[in-house]
């Protein structure tokens, strides 16, 4: 039996990627299943354009614009599926696409999962934002199979296998509703940016796991609200990954990697000074100054979650590597060439 779905998708004056996305949605072939437009306070009749073109959706609106975090978590309020999925709204996808993400929740120990995450642009490539899933390497740095920084490889089904996953993409986040609410949802402290990949830490802390459905295909066009470039994509980059790890590390990942860490951010810093870069370094240096100012609210969250973990030490879904050497060192620049690497020397 096919459980309910509620897609979501979070707006803000977007009304040209509404009229070029949203009627691949609503064309969505699945039993159960609801469109839940959330507002955030658009100013482009947004809202009027929904209610007359496509009044099966429904439409909440709010006062102001509470960002992605913000915004999806109000909306569920407003949701009846059983799962919940957070849908960008620069993204067209397959009519089929929710039966493929159904199917890997017949499994009761996954809780959330995602699509594959293909090009708008250039349609036989992976999208950069979540691709054909994310995972971690022991030093915290995200990648995913199919991006590894801005190698961004063709789709040949390479990745097709259904593994589980560090983290999915937020881009299109499939989640069950009771454990999204048993999690506190996103954290609106994120604003924008590894948001995702924080619930999803927190998720493996619990024991969950998160799937991977290769056969519900999505394009994502990309780049909307924090562009590629963006000096304050850089600051959300840097300040939340370090948010990031502090909640959902273990004791013994801070104790051995931590200082390391910021060590490594150091040398972005200066590597962006010396290439005169001054926005990229100075989002830098303003990421951490505001982690050390908003350290003791991080850390009343760890002691919260630490207490609510299942094992000690880290996923097993964390890639026992440095992905910064393996790229730009080894030249490494493609999933399976580094976790090829990996097996060998594990």
């Amino acid at each position: 039996m096919s459980r309910s779905i509620s897609v979501i998708i979070v707006t803000w004056d977007a009304l040209k990627h509404l009229k070029t996305f949203l009627p691949s949605v609503t064309n969505t072939r699945y039993e159960d299943f609801e469109i839940i437009i959330a507002d955030n306070a658009s100013t482009d009749d947004s809202a009027g354009w929904v209610r007359t073109n496509h009044p099966d959706c429904r439409i909440v609106t709010f006062p102001r614009n509470y960002g992605y975090c913000g915004g999806n978590n109000r909306a569920v309020d407003h949701a009846n599926g059983e799962i919940l999925l957070f849908l960008n709204n620069d993204v067209e996808v397959q009519p089929d696409w929710l039966q493929h993400i159904d199917k890997v929740f017949e499994d009761p120990a996954v809780a959330a999962a995602q699509p594959k995450i293909l090009s708008y642009k250039d349609r036989e490539k992976f999208e950069y934002a979540g691709a054909a899933g994310g995972f971690l390497d022991k030093m915290g740095y995200p990648f995913c199979r199919g991006r590894v920084f801005d190698t961004v490889e063709a789709d040949t089904g390479q990745y097709d296998d259904p593994v589980p996953l560090f983290w999915a993409s937020g881009a299109a986040f499939a989640i069950r509703k009771d454990i999204f609410l048993e999690l506190d949802r996103f954290d609106e402290d994120f604003k924008f940016h590894m948001e995702e990949i924080d619930l999803c830490w927190r998720l493996l802390n619990r024991g969950y796991t998160i799937g991977f459905a290769p056969k519900s295909r999505v394009y994502h066009l990309g780049g909307g609200s924090l562009p590629m470039d963006s000096s304050r994509k850089t600051f959300f980059n840097f300040r939340n990954s370090l948010f990031m790890l502090w909640k959902n590390a273990s004791d013994e990942w801070l104790k051995n990697n931590f200082f390391l860490r910021l060590c490594l951010d150091g040398l972005a810093f200066i590597y962006a000074f010396m290439k005169a870069n001054p926005g990229d370094a100075k989002a830098i240096f303003k990421a951490h100054l505001h982690f050390y100012s908003s350290w003791r609210s991080v850390h009343m969250k760890r002691k919260k979650l630490q207490g609510k973990r299942k094992f000690d030490g880290e996923p097993e879904q964390m890639v026992d590597t440095w992905i910064i050497r393996d790229y730009f060192l080894k030249r490494k620049k493609t999933y399976q060439e580094i976790i090829k690497s990996v097996t060998k020397s594990g």
